[in-house]
């Protein structure tokens, strides 16, 4: 296997890159299609088709320049900046469909290769009487000589016939421009299109393949002497100059021609030019030189796959990432690539194969655009590229390609993204330690996490009278109870913000620092399977005191401080209680709400009923009692629940808190049943025993409580043996229900 996609003899410069990449732009599609295209949408349709494309090809060369000068672009070209950024699951199932596409265009060239000998078999057929009626006799031979010549020679070979080729197209472009033009430009009409002319995306979609050689520049990036300066070069200018190129032969066509002339004639080029045969020439020399670049990229792409073990099968791996010793040309790619070509040249449709290059190349256009957007948001330190391009521009880019996509063919496009899918899943059930776009989209999300609470944080203002939950639970017993989570899981689902701190008490050190990640890790793989929102931490102090002292001070994950927080403590084992009520004031004192949940073996039991239960020393905490029963109501888990309301009033004020709480619920301020309210008669005696009657069968009771109760222990664990889970609530302020 190589050890290395980069060839230890590499000495291309700059001007291979440039010159792969404008022989393709300049390549068959400008000899065949490109008149036919004006013909069908007009002059002004086609100015429109070139900046559509160059929306999206301009950003991929900026984004390609950019990071290529961030990073040791090895082979692979396109398929090693994707991978590299997105990391190798999306980048291989990205790097086939680009690796496909290369191969095809293969194929693409050499049915053009063939269409550039129509003249010539016209004068034979015309003056030996000797037809040749299929194409495909001059263009499979040639796939079989090219083929011959890349198995043999390599890159190094094909580069020298490059130069060549490129001499004769530029050559036959020039000629094209020196023809007479019999429409004076001031009676030409723009807008003068064929009858019954094609749609515009239809015509966009086949003449879309000119504008994607800077991906064939890439290509030779494992063979270049210094990629970081040669890719940027290369590409833009190459860019640049191919779309100048194309306006000018645009408006060439208009001025030299009938739409009716450029559409019925698809070499209309030569009856244009100062010497007609140079036309046949040029697009041979052009459709050659592209095909000579796509047969020397693929095999590349495919080798750089195959090195990054994308492949389920370590021997196919092995066998496609394997170079000639010499040079580490990749011949076992080179072979694959070759008879892909040959399925796509015995079809020997141009229209059809463009359609399919058109999807995937858009595909890989798009991908590399998202790839710098996101890396400009993600702010990673190790992504410092020399060159710089725009956010922007990148998102346009992007944002064109996915929509040209469909706009091209709908069916084609969800048929790619489709099988890109499968590509993904596939290889992602054998690499499943690559996580490169998990990186990718973490940096992004923290660099938004971090913009949002900044600006929670500038606009969080006093008079804001709505409440929501900002809760905070620390808790040593985590493992051993569930029942705190599950109110943070509750709380924080829909309409709060929730943190659960496992407490570790100990002095800060390596032992306990190491002790406290292993504890994390736990955490999240216990909520994995939960349906949670809460932010999990551990916390190390000496003392339980100083531990919620700090947790107090904490900013919350919302970007605003936190407003409440939870205690919990088991009714058969209530040693912590002490620790609590020990700590209430340095709670209060910070303005917290506060809970303490009393746990009991019956848990939440079937989640179906809340009950509150409100009293006159209540009228603090009334409304904060029922708004957490609202919103713990809202989680899934309690998506068969009610809530019940118990007034417990001495009888001679009853009726006038019952209209109290009618007006409530008839102004929509409560979201409770009139039939839910019931109205408790109480003057005297044990309150315990009238909630513990009513309530035996709740799956949780709500209580309120105020400091005074926290004297008595007691207040807390004893007498509601018969109960569920209990939540003692304590509000900081009364709380308006809006």
């Amino acid at each position: 296997m190589a050890k290395s996609l980069v060839n230890t003899n590499a000495k291309f410069g700059t001007l291979p890159v440039f010159l792969t990449a404008l022989s393709t732009i300049l390549g068959a599609i400008l000899f065949l299609r490109f008149g036919w295209a004006v013909g069908q949408v007009g002059f002004i349709g086609v100015i429109g088709i070139i900046i559509l494309g160059h929306v999206v090809t301009i950003p991929t060369a900026f984004a390609v320049a950019e990071i290529a000068t961030n990073q040791r672009v090895q082979g692979g070209g396109a398929y090693y900046i994707i991978s590299r950024s997105f990391g190798l699951n999306i980048g291989g199932a990205i790097g086939l469909t680009l690796y496909l596409s290369q191969a095809i265009s293969v194929a693409f060239y050499v049915i053009a290769f063939g269409e550039a000998f129509e003249p010539l078999i016209s004068w034979i057929a015309q003056t030996y009487d000797f037809y040749i009626p299929d194409r495909r006799f001059i263009s499979v031979p040639t796939m079989a000589l090219l083929s011959l010549l890349i198995l043999t020679k390599g890159a190094n070979v094909g580069m020298k016939a490059l130069y060549v080729v490129v001499a004769v197209l530029l050559t036959s472009i020039v000629m094209f421009f020196m023809g007479d033009s019999p429409i004076k430009p001031a009676e030409v009409n723009f807008h003068l299109t064929v009858a019954d002319n094609l749609d515009f995306f239809y015509v966009f979609t086949i003449v879309f393949p000119a504008f994607t050689g800077l991906a064939a520049g890439l290509g030779l990036s494992g063979d270049l002497k210094d990629p970081q300066k040669s890719i940027p070069r290369g590409t833009l200018w190459a860019t640049v100059v191919g779309m100048v190129i194309y306006v000018a032969v645009a408006y060439k066509f208009a001025i030299s021609a009938t739409p009716e002339k450029l559409v019925s004639d698809q070499l209309i080029m030569q009856e244009i030019a100062i010497w007609g045969p140079i036309i046949p020439i040029g697009l041979a020399a052009a459709s050659l030189s592209s095909a000579l670049g796509s047969i020397m990229v693929a095999p590349r792409t495919l080798q750089a796959i195959g090195f990054d073990d994308i492949f389920p099968q370590n021997h196919v791996n092995r066998w496609f990432a394997k170079g000639r010793k010499k040079d580490n040309e990749p011949i076992n790619g080179s072979l694959v690539t070759i008879l892909i070509a040959f399925v796509f040249v015995l079809i020997g449709d141009v229209n059809f194969v463009a359609q399919i290059i058109s999807m995937f190349f858009m595909v890989t256009y798009g991908a590399i655009c998202l790839i710098s957007f996101l890396e400009h948001f993600a702010a990673d330190p190790a992504y410092r590229p020399t060159f710089r391009s725009r956010w922007q521009i990148s998102l346009i880019g992007a944002l064109f390609s996915f929509w040209l996509m469909f706009k091209m063919n709908a069916t084609y496009a969800a048929l790619s993204v489709v099988i890109m899918a499968m590509i993904y899943y596939v290889i992602m059930l054998n690499n499943d330690d690559n996580q490169g776009l998990n990186k990718l989209f973490k940096g992004v999300i923290f660099q938004l996490s971090r913009q949002l609470q900044i600006i929670l944080q500038r606009a969080d203002s006093e008079k804001d009278t709505s409440w929501r939950p900002f809760g905070v639970c620390i808790s040593h017993d985590t493992f051993k109870r569930r029942s705190a989570f599950d109110i943070m899981r509750w709380i924080s689902y829909k309409y709060g913000f929730g943190t659960y701190i496992h407490f570790i008490k100990g002095l800060l050190n390596e032992k306990t620092t190491e002790e406290s990640k292993k504890i994390l890790d736990r955490l999240i793989q216990l909520s994995a399977g939960s349906k949670n929102r809460v932010y999990l931490d551990t916390i190390i102090s000496p003392s339980y005191t100083s531990a919620i002292a700090q947790v107090v001070q904490l900013s919350g994950i919302s970007g605003k401080g936190n407003n409440l927080i939870l205690f919990e403590f088991s009714r058969t084992d209530p040693g912590n209680l002490k620790e609590i009520t020990g700590n209430y004031q340095i709670v209060e004192s910070a303005g917290f709400d506060i809970c303490i949940l009393n746990t009991s073996y019956k848990s939440f039991g079937y989640k179906n009923e809340i009950h509150i239960w409100i009293s006159p020393e209540d009228y603090q905490n009334a409304n904060l009692m029922i708004l957490l029963g609202y919103i713990i109501l809202g989680h899934p888990d309690w998506k068969k629940g009610k809530i019940k309301i118990f007034a417990l009033y001495p009888e001679e004020g009853i009726e006038d808190k019952r209209q109290q709480l009618m007006d409530l619920i008839k102004t929509g301020r409560l979201p409770i049943s009139p039939a839910n309210i019931s109205m408790v008669p109480f003057d005297s005696g044990n309150r315990k025993n009238v909630i513990s009657n009513y309530s035996a069968d709740a799956d949780l009771t709500i209580i309120g409580f105020t400091s005074e109760a926290l004297k008595n222990m007691d207040e807390f664990s004893e007498g509601y043996n018969d109960l569920g889970n209990i939540l003692f609530v304590s509000s900081n302020k009364a709380k308006t229900i809006n």
